[in-house]
């Protein structure tokens, strides 16, 4: 029988996920699409409270960030006639600067009690190319202009130096990384395979030196798996929605025993139903 796909080998998981667990995904928009997938079996999830993040120093400085905050540490931007903080995703643009801090404290707080109650963290990293205004890096540009900014791409070091605290902060909990199969077209398909492979390499060094630490090759999937175009979205970037399922397959095939995934597949039944609503109650 011919073979018409290249398998990612993926060793078996020594830890496992099930309905025990507190899980909170962190990262770029594939961390949504994985925390979506989650909400749909009835997993005990929290995705982003800062938004989405795409690079690997602005996640950490959002687990680093405690109350109270000062502008020094989140300083908040007024442009285009709203008040944006350069941390956070444009969902907590307001019109005031105090309705805006308010967005802000209520999702470090949101953050911190996810971070403590949780056994498994899920982080996405997107992209190492990253953006600085007045020295500091940020995580979202808001269309500022483009003047405002300084544009680099991180290095191994200074990724693995940034999330090494964090770990060692938090032993107890199981830290699993990934590196979104998103491609960043807009900074050239080079410059997108440069930064996928710094990503990869940092979270090797991570992986390697803290058994709490653990990768899933969900860029290498999507790359080699499924590299043929039928499994994209029309804009050729964004993976389709029977690609996240595929991945999401090889994940719960990773870490999830057999009766989790008999559970969780239970459960998904259960949420589709609950979506059904019966022709003679539509308006």
């Amino acid at each position: 029988m011919m073979k018409l796909q290249t398998i990612v080998d993926i060793p078996a998981s020594p830890w496992k996920i099930g309905y025990e667990d507190r899980i909170l995904l962190l990262g770029s928009c594939f961390s949504d699409e994985i925390g979506e997938q989650m909400k749909q079996r009835y997993l005990n999830v929290t995705c982003n409270p800062f938004g989405t993040l795409y690079n690997p120093l602005s996640i950490a400085s959002a687990i680093n960030l405690q109350l109270p905050i000062s502008n020094d540490q989140l300083p908040l931007v007024e442009y285009d006639g709203m008040w944006h903080s350069m941390a956070h995703h444009g969902s907590f643009s307001r019109a005031t600067k105090e309705e805006t801090y308010g967005a802000v404290k209520a999702s470090v707080e949101t953050m911190q009690k996810s971070l403590r109650e949780a056994t498994v963290v899920i982080v996405t990293f997107g992209t190492a190319w990253v953006y600085e205004m007045d020295g500091a890096i940020v995580g979202n540009c808001h269309k500022l202009p483009e003047k405002n900014f300084t544009r680099r791409r991180l290095t191994v070091d200074e990724i693995v130096a940034a999330w090494k605290p964090i770990l060692e902060r938090y032993p107890d909990k199981h830290w699993l990384f990934t590196v979104s199969p998103i491609r960043h077209i807009k900074d050239g398909l080079h410059e997108n395979q440069l930064s996928k492979a710094t990503l990869i390499q940092a979270v090797e060094v991570i992986s390697n030196q803290y058994s709490v630490a653990s990768y899933f090759p969900s860029y290498e999937i999507m790359l080699d798996e499924l590299r043929d175009y039928r499994f994209y979205a029309d804009d050729l970037v964004h993976p389709s929605s029977l690609a996240v399922q595929y991945i999401w397959e090889r994940f719960t095939d990773t870490f999830c025993t057999n009766q989790t995934k008999n559970e969780l597949i239970l459960r998904h039944k259960q949420w589709k139903q609950a979506q059904h609503v019966p022709l003679h109650d539509r308006t």
